[in-house]
């Protein structure tokens, strides 16, 4: 009997299974499946193959790349120049406190240096598109902060503060390492952005033009993308020997690209790779699960949890520091304060990276993104149903929101012409 088969199978069938009791019950599906991991992995049951444990890094990596990529195609540049300065400090300002905040907090909480404190804060900074995306679009199905583009704000923020965290996390893991902080680890990170967001904007037009002139299936099209996205992370290394370069800030500014010069087309690719998520979210927060040591978890659960929390208060100060005058109600900037308060998909892509990397903190830094799922997804998608009807005003009823704004529904299917 072929023991990787079986693993998927039970991966598959008990992921599904719980994590459609926990929708039922209207908790995060996402809670289900890393339980489901705890539950079939090394911890307990130890049903789960070690071939593919020993790739469940390259796993969630391509997890990761998936989520940047979906990131890239929403994130519309039209939308945060009609917001303005308060979507463009969305995008840092709050990750940015919430790093600072897990600085000050991480050596007294867990015992940490203020760099592997640094790394848990990055870690955290990163809010998740896979819970806010999905309500941010029903706000703007159902007419809810409309008005003031406030389903916009969030989810550009949302987006991009997803890419600022993960840069700073990458940066951080190498001055654990020992590698330092020198001037040159300062400026070659504004010189990664660069150089990352230039290549996956480049490339991204080409591609635009591509399919503008090539009829191409949109399946054909997913795989060429996601080719390329895979290039750019895996030459990252290469590339960085002579110039700073982020792989993942050019798979995001790729989508963009496609976003901005081929809308109708980057909408149907959109729309296919949310159902492949359905098999990449399934095996990454499943293989998040089976990494966890209960031990582990008991140990640095308390320190974990202030930390957390304390993060978060940061990070609430950094919201309402970026949305002072911007003509927000306090009501409305409490709701988007609640909105920014999911970590799931980033967490559980690079939660186990340290580990993998042998550094110190590793568990620690695994223990806290696997605490800060299990809090703050529920937590922040029940704040988000409970306020928005306090919170946000209701401009436009669907129907007038959808006779308005015909880009809200999806092109047809691609049967072969590129449109």
């Amino acid at each position: 009997m072929n023991n990787m088969l079986m693993s998927l199978a039970l991966m598959l069938l008990v992921g599904f299974c719980i994590s459609g009791i926990f929708k039922k019950l209207h908790i995060p599906s996402l809670l289900g499946l890393i339980i489901t991991g705890i539950i079939l992995g090394p911890a307990a049951l130890n049903l789960l193959d070690p071939k593919i444990l020993s790739i469940s890094s390259e796993l969630r990596e391509i997890a990761l790349i998936v989520i940047l990529f979906r990131a890239g195609l929403s994130l519309d540049v039209s939308d945060m120049k009609k917001i303005g300065r308060p979507a463009i400090m969305l995008c840092f300002v709050p990750a940015s406190f919430e790093i600072v905040g897990a600085v000050i907090l991480g050596p007294a909480c867990l015992g940490l240096s203020h760099v592997d404190s640094a790394i848990v804060g990055a870690m955290l900074g990163a809010a998740s598109p896979a819970i806010i995306v999905p309500k941010m679009l029903w706000l703007m199905e159902e007419g809810y902060g409309t008005d003031k583009h406030i389903p916009q704000l969030i989810m550009a923020g949302a987006s991009a503060d997803d890419i600022y965290a993960i840069v700073l996390f990458t940066a951080f893991i190498g001055m654990s390492k020992g590698e330092g902080m020198s001037a040159w680890t300062v400026v070659s990170i504004p010189i990664s952005i660069v150089t990352g967001l230039a290549v996956g904007i480049g490339v991204g037009i080409v591609m635009a033009e591509i399919f503008k002139h090539v009829h191409l299936r949109d399946t054909v099209k997913i795989l060429l993308l996601f080719g390329l996205s895979f290039l750019f992370v895996g030459c990252e290394s290469y590339i960085s020997e002579f110039v700073p370069f982020s792989g993942l800030l050019a798979v995001m500014a790729l989508g963009g690209a496609i976003l901005n010069r081929r809308r109708a087309v980057a909408t149907r690719l959109s729309a296919k790779i949310a159902k492949i998520w359905v098999g990449a979210e399934l095996l990454l927060f499943i293989m998040l699960g089976s990494a966890v040591e209960i031990k582990a978890l008991l140990s640095a659960g308390l320190g974990s949890v202030v930390l957390i929390f304390g993060a978060l208060a940061f990070r609430s100060v950094g919201v309402l520091v970026s949305l002072l005058g911007s003509g927000l109600k306090f009501k409305e900037i409490l709701y988007c304060d609640v909105a920014y308060f999911p970590k799931a998909t980033v967490q559980a892509a690079v939660g186990a990276i340290p580990l993998t990397a042998g550094l110190a903190c590793g568990n620690i830094v695994l223990t806290t993104a696997v605490l800060s799922i299990l809090i703050t997804a529920p937590l922040g998608a029940i704040l988000m149903d409970i306020c928005v009807k306090k919170c946000l005003t209701r401009s436009k009823t669907p129907h007038e929101l959808s006779s308005r704004n015909p880009g809200l529904q999806l092109p047809p299917e691609d049967s072969g012409a590129s449109s």
